[in-house]
């Protein structure tokens, strides 16, 4: 007789597939009636002949049940976009150590971080029914990737190594390659990410929309149908899958959107051909549907505490906590704290490409960046803000992260007025009274506006005593609060000087993940914006680093995407850390600040302790949200 771990070794493997026999598995009770009817195949038929499977009781969590619904919050209808992020169904994806595992791949093998192949499942189908083929890579590459109306640009960025694109082979009906001239240990994290570059999409579905295989007539009449401007606009609209508004679009999710917006309500029901199953053969997701209720975001604490949400992650924040804590005996939730992943949950950072010439030069001083960040007593922040929960750090990587070292967390981290006072002496930043205001070379006043979001209430107390601690040193601060998309384009425009945001977003990192984040490398880099426009562009547009530590690292970036060697990424990160944290290019205050997690108390299989962040475990996506199951209706 077959055991339960070999049984499970052999389905891994492909040499059998499950079935009713060997599974001993019922189907979801909201399919059984589809599947009597015929309009759905069994389940032994929906499944891949190799399907993942998710042994739960060896990560000390339970099998569960099928049914019930989550019930979840969200302020906006555009943030339905937060389910792709939640589902994590990828490719190849993070485990919760944050190695590379196949997912929708059966596998994949890696040469020279130069060479990937990718193994289809066999069996594997899109959540229409259609199968998950090679054609649907080509579709992407071919049909998308280069065609010059949806890709004016050429292919995504992200392909793109020294200049060159990948050569895309199939090698059969189920396995295809990437390959380039040169290392590309980028190309794995890319996949693992929460918004990763899709090679892949339902060809079948979307060739309706593309000329090359639609009539002119017909093309004309859907892009009336969808009120759009041409064919381009249309297949956007009917593709997106990172905000999937399209109900018809088919998906490899655990769950698929049935409603079409606008809407205040969204129902995502399980996707009958999920390609993962626990280790008893029941095909996940254990609950059958997931719904999102828009509302206020100001009100969605106050409406989880009444216990209108089963799950609740985003749009919570720390200073809720204690209301919602004191809601639980009162009602049907637990509150949970994780740990939130940024390099520093709130950050002064300096625009080094400022337009003020005099400001710019000044910032550009490090002992001026050393200073204004030995000024901040940082536990003074933790105990008044944080309750003493987080961690005095700079804007670096957590103890979490098996790159984290305790002098990238100190440096230039402690509470040192008298020597910041000495930095910015030495830096030609006088005073006329000892007390008084400092002087900047042309004569003003050290004034400085931090422009905010006030996206979070914390904001203005963290402001308020940074302002006294600058005071101390010369340094008179004023806040001005705008939208995010005017905060963004003030800061690209140079005429922000400095600014309140958190720190690098992915504060556990391994070796293997991109250190883009260290070196002038998008726009979206608040203290360098056009340095990392210009490595964005390809030199096409923003300027070139002039900074010499800056122009450091971003060779060390690109050293590292040559690297084919594990040790050699090991060494670059390092030497990155090290310099980001001495050159206090951002100043970070307090990181491992914990966020509030309210669940149902019924809801199973949700971590008790987690990391909360978008990258690299997107939000909810690494501990599986298919595998949470509720062990009675709530």
């Amino acid at each position: 007789m077959i055991n339960r771990r070999t049984l499970l070794a052999l389905m891994a493997s492909g040499a059998i597939r499950p079935t009713y026999a060997m599974t001993a598995v019922d189907e979801p009770e909201n399919l059984v009636d589809l599947v009597r009817a015929g309009k759905l195949p069994p389940m032994r038929e929906r499944l891949p002949r190799t399907p993942r499977i998710v042994p739960l009781t060896e990560s000390g969590y339970a099998p569960g049940r099928y049914g019930g619904i989550i019930r979840m919050l969200i302020a906006s209808q555009r943030d339905i976009r937060y389910m792709p992020i939640y589902s994590y169904s990828r490719l190849v994806g993070y485990d919760r150590k944050f190695n590379f595992q196949p997912d929708i791949l059966r596998s994949f093998e890696v040469d020279d971080a130069r060479v990937f192949t990718m193994h289809l499942r066999p069996g594997h189908r899109w959540s229409d029914g259609t199968p998950l083929t090679v054609e649907d890579f080509r579709y992407v590459w071919d049909d998308m990737f280069h065609n010059k109306e949806l890709h004016g640009g050429g292919i995504p960025t992200v392909l793109i190594v020294n200049g060159k694109e990948p050569k895309f082979e199939i090698l059969d009906d189920m396995t295809v390659r990437y390959s380039w001239e040169d290392p590309n240990p980028e190309f794995l994290g890319e996949l693992a990410s929460p918004v990763a570059t899709r090679l892949m999409q339902p060809s079948h579905y979307m060739k309706q929309f593309h000329p090359k295989y639609q009539t002119a007539d017909r093309l004309s009449s859907l892009i009336e149908e969808e009120n759009v401007q041409d064919w381009v606009a249309l297949h956007q609209k009917m593709s997106r899958s990172a905000r999937p508004e399209n109900p018809d679009l088919p998906t490899l999710d655990p769950w698929r959107n049935t409603t079409t917006p606008p809407a205040g309500y969204f129902v995502f029901e399980r996707n009958p051909y999920f390609h993962r199953v626990d280790e008893n053969g029941l095909q996940l997701p254990y609950v059958d549907k997931i719904a999102l209720s828009v509302g206020s975001g100001d009100l969605i604490s106050a409406k989880a505490a009444s216990s209108e949400s089963d799950l609740q992650l985003n749009n919570i924040s720390f200073s809720d906590y204690t209301f919602l804590k004191s809601a639980e005996p009162h009602g049907d939730i637990e509150v949970k704290l994780w740990k939130r992943t940024e390099g520093s949950r709130v950050a002064i950072i300096p625009n080094l490409n400022c337009a003020d010439l005099v400001w710019r030069r000044v910032l550009w001083d490090v002992r001026v960046r050393r200073a204004l960040s030995l000024a901040i007593n940082r536990d003074e922040i933790n105990k008044a803000v944080f309750f003493g929960l987080g961690q005095a750090s700079s804007n670096t990587v957590l103890p979490d992260s098996p790159l984290f070292k305790q002098r990238y967390r100190d440096a230039w981290a402690g509470f040192d007025p008298d020597q910041a006072n000495a930095l910015l002496d030495d830096a030609g930043l006088t005073r006329k009274a000892r007390h008084g205001p400092r002087m900047l070379p042309d004569g003003r006043e050290c004034s400085i506006i931090v422009e905010t979001t006030a996206e979070n209430s914390f904001e203005a107390d963290v402001l308020e005593l940074v302002t006294d601690y600058f005071h101390q040193i010369g340094i008179r601060i004023f806040t001005h609060v705008s939208h995010r998309e005017l905060f963004r384009q003030r800061i690209v425009n140079g005429n922000t000087l400095m600014a309140l945001w958190w720190g690098i977003d992915n504060g556990v990192p391994t070796a293997d993940m991109s250190p883009r984040e260290l070196a002038p490398t998008s726009n979206d880099q608040i203290q360098w914006p056009l340095w990392g426009l210009h490595e964005l562009s390809g030199g096409g547009q923003g300027r070139p680093p002039l900074i010499p530590e800056a122009l450091e690292l971003l060779g060390l970036f690109h050293r590292w995407r040559r690297a084919s060697e594990f040790s050699e990424r090991e060494a670059i990160w390092h030497a990155m850390l090290e310099i980001f944290t001495q050159q206090v290019f951002t100043i970070g205050i307090v990181n491992s600040v914990l966020q509030p997690v309210v669940k149902n108390r019924h809801l199973r299989n949700l971590p008790e302790k987690g990391l909360f962040g978008f990258d690299p475990t997107s939000y909810l996506g690494i501990y599986m949200p298919d595998t949470f199951w509720l062990e009675q209706e709530a």
